[in-house]
């Protein structure tokens, strides 16, 4: 929109570095929130490789508060490593922002975004306090699906290149009450979903049930609905589409009660407040990732996060889902120059819309990941603030010095 609205909207905040979105991107570069608890996504997806820990900094720092308050899991099945509590983790990111002295505005959202010669100077925020605007120095997007990045006009693009289709939407839901030592092994339950889905009782387009154990006994976790060719940017989209999700939900459970072994008492528990997407748009910055990058275990000079899940793309229009993944132990880095959108020079993005190919965002779409890039915009925008420096001009050598020494693990270079 280009700050049309803004100009007749008095500033109400300013600060030197303002921060939008608030999952775990938002959370480590100093904010709130995110799909790690409205969106009930869980677990965290690999972030060790070779027996090595490669995400570590504030996203470790989670990990520690949320097993100090009980929220993270205590067993050693594959199936349960590294779940937490999503109202754990509610209060977790609460206090870490408080502690920081972070000034939050929750049940808010941006609307428009003021911005001249690749500089943004102001967004417009509207919540039920009506209108306000937002002025600062730096400016990080952690929106998720680049929504100041697109309000700025910054260059973007969206979906697979054949078709513009990103991947399928999710809603994630809980059943509790499950007898767990009469599960059947994995194989069967597919095979019996197979023949509902056969029998017409289901038409998720799903090729499998994926489930994991949580931090309690008893309580499945399912991460098994989709939802394709709706557009994550789209309010009629994202309706539709948890309208569908909800109905393969209720689909999902009348199966696992009715043909299930230790389901037979189980009761939904939970869905998430809002669907999971997967990929919306791309902000395309100084270098674009790629997956030949992922594939082939690349380090660059300007590394700030590293990554080893797979490249993970769900059919954008049907069943299916793609996997390739990296040659064993390895792993790649992110170079900071993703989290600079193309002609900005006080503008970070970070999370899952930094630049990347869609085959790229598939792999460095996690929650691990987009902790581990938050941070680091969060340290390269601090740097720009005393000096005054674009995005672009901060030294990043000492970037990377930084982040070692708040615990982030980075190559040699």
């Amino acid at each position: 929109m280009s700050g049309e609205c803004l100009r007749t909207v008095p500033v109400s905040l300013s600060a030197e570095v303002v921060v939008c979105g608030g999952g775990p991107a938002g959370l480590c570069a100093g904010f709130l929130g995110g799909m790690a608890t409205v969106g009930l996504v869980n677990p965290f997806m690999p972030y060790y490789t070779g027996g090595e820990q490669i995400i570590k900094g504030l996203f470790q720092e989670i990990i520690d508060r949320l097993d100090a308050a009980g929220g993270w899991s205590q067993r050693q099945d594959e199936w349960a490593r590294d779940a937490f509590d999503p109202e754990t983790m509610k209060l977790v990111a609460q206090e870490m922002a408080e502690e920081a002295g972070v000034r939050l505005r929750l049940h808010t959202m941006v609307v428009d975004v003021a911005a001249n010669d690749g500089h943004v100077e102001q967004v417009l925020l509207a919540s039920k306090s009506g209108w306000e605007a937002v002025e600062g120095q730096v400016f990080i997007d952690a929106t998720g699906d680049g929504d100041v990045a697109a309000g700025a006009d910054a260059e973007y693009e969206q979906g697979r290149e054949q078709d513009g289709l990103g991947q399928p939407m999710t809603l994630m839901f809980r059943m509790a009450g499950v007898d767990e030592a009469r599960l059947p092994p994995r194989e069967e339950i597919n095979g019996l979903y197979d023949e509902a889905k056969a029998a017409g009782e289901i038409d998720n387009p799903r090729e499998n049930v994926l489930w994991f154990y949580t931090t309690r006994p008893g309580e499945i976790h399912f991460n098994t609905t989709r939802v394709v060719k709706r557009d994550g940017t789209s309010a009629a989209d994202l309706t539709e589409a948890e309208l569908e999700a909800r109905r393969q939900v209720g689909q999902m459970v009348r199966f696992l009660v009715e043909k299930i072994p230790g389901f037979e008492k189980a009761y939904l528990m939970a869905t998430g407040t809002q669907i999971g997407v997967r990929e919306s748009r791309r902000i395309m910055g100084e270098y674009v990732m790629t997956e030949d990058d992922v594939l082939g275990a690349r380090k660059f000079p300007d590394g700030i996060a590293r990554g080893c899940y797979d490249i993970d793309i769900h059919d954008p229009a049907d069943t299916g889902t793609v996997i390739k993944q990296l040659p064993e132990g390895e792993s790649y880095e992110i170079p900071y120059r993703c989290l600079c959108p193309r002609g900005f020079d006080n503008f970070l993005v970070a999370g899952r819309p930094i630049s990347a190919t869609h085959e790229a965002h598939s792999s460095i779409r996690v929650m691990p990941i987009a902790a581990a890039v938050g941070e680091a915009a969060g340290v390269a925008a601090a740097m720009c603030i005393e000096p005054g420096q674009a995005v672009t001009e901060i030294d990043v050598p000492a970037l990377r010095q930084r982040l070692v020494e708040r615990g982030a693990s980075l190559s040699d270079g």
